[in-house]
């Protein structure tokens, strides 16, 4: 999937540990973040049940966002 370029404003304490934790794990921050968001949106959830099988596109994103409004309670 094509990428595009954005501007985020963090504060300085999540910008470093950002830097940090990339840094760690040998990856760039636009990736780290990008991991992150996937994380957080429930994605890996998605491509998980679109990988499995006939699920719909509009079935495994009912799922995937039922899993993810579970998961935040």
């Amino acid at each position: 999937m094509a990428r595009r370029k954005t501007t985020l404003y963090l504060e300085e304490e999540v910008l470093r540990a950002a830097k940090v934790r990339a840094a760690s794990l040998g990856l760039r921050e636009s990736e780290l973040v990008e991991r992150a968001l996937r994380h957080y949106l429930g994605l890996e959830r998605l491509e998980a049940l679109l990988a499995k099988g006939p699920l719909s596109e509009e079935e495994a994103l009912r799922l995937a966002y039922q899993e993810f409004h579970a998961s935040r309670g």
